[in-house]
This record gives C-alpha cells, sequence and structure tokens, in this order.
C-alpha cells in the first residue's frame, strides 16, 4: 500500500536542472514510491483513500545551483480540480500568522490603494486580508477555487495563472506557498516576469517551504508528491537571478518553516544577500539528510511499534500533508488509530494512501489515545489548549529532531 523510504546512494538519471538549467548526472537524495500525489483531497471513504492515485520520489540537487527537485515528478498525474481542501483557516495561531504578515507587507510596501496580484490563493483569505486592510483592489489565480469569496474589490479566476497571455498591471504580485508544486521553475518565473511588462517598480513576493530547515532536522514527513521544488535562500535567489528578476531582501518566518522572497523585475543582476547560502553549503546539508534520514525514519518505525506492543495507541493531530508523508515513509502502523483535524470539512474522512480516519478534535475521546503526535510543533501550544478543553490528559509529543532523538531513549528503556 504505502511505499517504504529509500535513502541508499543511487545514481539519478540524467536530467536538466528546473532552475538554472545546468545538467544533472549525480546521486538521489531522497527515494520513496507509490505515496499519494494528492495529500490534501477529501477522500470520504476508506478505499478511496488507499486507491488513490500516486506517484514516486526521485529527489536530486543541482550541482550549479543548489536547486533540489524531484526527477520522476510527472504533472498529468495532478488534478487540483478534484475535491482540494488545503486551507489553514481553521487554526487561530495560522490566522494570527496570516494577519501579521499581511500587515506587514502592507507597511513594508505601502500597499494601499494599490493593485495586487495573487498567484495560488487558495480560497482567497490572504488576497482578502491585504485588499481589507489596506484598501487595495486584488485579482486572484487558483485553479482550485470553489467560488464564493470574490467582492467588489476582489475578482478570483480558477485557473492557473501561466494560462493568462495578457500584460496586467499590478503594484504588487503575491505568491504563498505555490512555486513548491511547480516543476518548471525558471519558465514559471519568466512568464511572470513578462505578463508585469516589465515594469521594474512592481514588487514581487513569494513564501515557501525552506528546505534547509527540512535536510537539517531530517524532516522526511515535509518532502511531499505535489511539492516537486524545494528551495534553500541561495537557491531560490538563484533561480529568480536567472529569471531576470533583481532580489532585494529575504527572510525566514513561522518558525522557520517558511522562506520569503522580495524581488523586482530586473537584469538578474546583483550580489548575494547574507541569508543566502552556497551550492556547497546546501550540498552539505543534503548530504547529512541523506546519510541520517533513513535511520530516523527507523526509530520512529521502531517506536510505534514498541508502543504497540504494549497496547498503547497513538492519534496524529493534523489530517494533511505531513501526515500523509509521514505514513507514506513509515507504513501505516496499526498503532496510529487516526487523525485529527479542526477542519470541519475533513470530519470522518480518510488520509491519502494510509487510509486512516480523521476525525474532528471532538471526537477523539471516543479514541482512548495514549498519546498525541502534532505533525507541526507550531501549533503545539494551539494543540494543548484544545486537549484541555476535551479533558484529555493524553501526552503530548511532536514530530521534530529533539522527539526523535528521545525515542532512542524510550526504545532502550
Amino acid at each position: 500500500m504505502t511505499g517504504d523510504a529509500d535513502l541508499s546512494m543511487k545514481a539519478g538519471s540524467t536530467s536538466n536542472c528546473p532552475g538554472c538549467g545546468t545538467p544533472h548526472h549525480g546521486e538521489q537524495l531522497y527515494v520513496i514510491d507509490q505515496v499519494p500525489v494528492h495529500d490534501v483531497q477529501i477522500l470520504r471513504s476508506r478505499e478511496a483513500a488507499q486507491m488513490c492515485a500516486r506517484g514516486d520520489i526521485r529527489l536530486v540537487q543541482c550541482g550549479g545551483c543548489g536547486f533540489i527537485w524531484n526527477q520522476a515528478f510527472d504533472h498529468s498525474l495532478l488534478d487540483y480540480g478534484l475535491d482540494y481542501e488545503s486551507t489553514q483557516a481553521f487554526s487561530p495561531t495560522f490566522n494570527r500568522f496570516h494577519e501579521r504578515l499581511a500587515r506587514d507587507l502592507i507597511e513594508r510596501y505601502d500597499l494601499k490603494n494599490k493593485r495586487i496580484i495573487e498567484i495560488g490563493c487558495g480560497q482567497g483569505e490572504f488576497l482578502t486580508l491585504l485588499c481589507e486592510l489596506g484598501n487595495n483592489r486584488g485579482m486572484g489565480f487558483d485553479p482550485a477555487y470553489t467560488g464564493g469569496s470574490e467582492t467588489e474589490r476582489i475578482t478570483i479566476l480558477p485557473q492557473d495563472y501561466a494560462r493568462t497571455s495578457d500584460a496586467l498591471e499590478a503594484d504588487f504580485l503575491c505568491c504563498k506557498m505555490t512555486l513548491e508544486h511547480i516543476h518548471d521553475t525558471r519558465a514559471f518565473l519568466r512568464i511572470i516576469r513578462d505578463t508585469l511588462n516589465n515594469r521594474r517598480d512592481v514588487t514581487v513576493f513569494f513564501q515557501i517551504p525552506e528546505v534547509t530547515r527540512i535536510l537539517r532536522e531530517q524532516a522526511f514527513w515535509d518532502i511531499f508528491y505535489e511539492h516537486c521544488s524545494y528551495f534553500s535562500p541561495g537557491s531560490l535567489a538563484r533561480v529568480f537571478r536567472v529569471a531576470d528578476f533583481e532580489v532585494k531582501d529575504i527572510w525566514r518566518d513561522y518558525g522557520d518553516q517558511y522562506l520569503m522572497i522580495e524581488a523586482r523585475p530586473g537584469l538578474g543582476k546583483g550580489r548575494p544577500l547574507p541569508l543566502e547560502d552556497t551550492p556547497e553549503d546546501l550540498a552539505r546539508d543534503a548530504n547529512a539528510f541523506r546519510e541520517n534520514a533513513r535511520a530516523d525514519i527507523s526509530r520512529w518505525s521502531a517506536w510505534l511499534s514498541g508502543l504497540g506492543s504494549n497496547g498503547q495507541r497513538v492519534a496524529l493531530w493534523g489530517g494533511g500533508s505531513k501526515a500523509v508523508a509521514f505514513l507514506s515513509a513509515l507504513g501505516a502502523h496499526e498503532e496510529i488509530v487516526c487523525a485529527v483535524d479542526i477542519n470541519p470539512r475533513k470530519a470522518d474522512t480518510f488520509l491519502a494512501g494510509s487510509g486512516k480516519q480523521i476525525i474532528h478534535p471532538d471526537r477523539l475521546p471516543e479514541f482512548e489515545p495514549d498519546i498525541v503526535l502534532v505533525m507541526n510543533p507550531v501549533y503545539r501550544d494551539e494543540v494543548a489548549g484544545d486537549l484541555r478543553k476535551l479533558g484529555l490528559a493524553t501526552e503530548l509529543l511532536t514530530v521534530e529532531p529533539e522527539t526523535c532523538a528521545g525515542l532512542e531513549v524510550s526504545l532502550g528503556s
């Protein structure tokens, strides 16, 4: 059913880097077969979840720019028009971050009474914040948009941005958590530059997952099929420059999980910024991941099996991509009795691949978990508060390096 992760040092087939075009001949960084191609598709039966569309992951790294991508990625397997549920808007923690980010961008770039474009806008939550808080007008693009968020100030088109053929007038172009889904990265960024009609005064802002943290923490649960492209501060800046953008600023946020970049249409010149890593720096992190992630996967798997031997039960908190990737690497352990998600649309649906049931928190006492494993440590305090409201005194753990290191102690005791 689920594929087992293989981090052996296999030779990858030759291909060109989607970021800079350099031919790739090196080793594969992370290999896992037949994982779900969609992690947040609404699946209403266990059978549908287990029979979901699957694809392979073969992560490789460019020796020229450091960019990491899935060499086995097949875009034809994806269908974002399906019942797709990626919103994080039900989390108070995430909403506070979203509003803080919106206010910061409005203040930083004087986004008041301006024209804003958002690529990959989802259901328009962030675009709405930017427009309402700054009295702006917005246009969003997302093939998974289901309707209901348009207003007099906001227009959202349920399509890929790449399908537009017109130069669009904008003062600020925003693209959050979308570039990692794009395989031909350089071509996509060139399309954006062309549609901006070479206006040098347009601010371009992107937010993506930060791969340096994934590599250093052996966070295999953050590697998904949909995420075919992975960036560090340096590799992201280099890809933007290859596409003829001038990189103005790079920073991290949200527990260093997100990477932010500010750029302007330019000539691709400019010195590296202080946060940028070199391709050699990133290669060292990638090699350490290749060598160490297998051991971490084995620790997690052995820990779960040990809990099962003692009759203990685990609930995963988070019914999304991280849970799907975690179980794709470890297998569908029986000790995991359910996944919990506060999004009501996910209640009584099932995780792609493993078929684990997703429940609303109100139902968690029925499952009597001994341990709740939070799939994102950013939400630990929020989850702890929810457990107190439910009157559950279960042990609370988070998926992070400190927890994994502690598993050695519990396994040896």
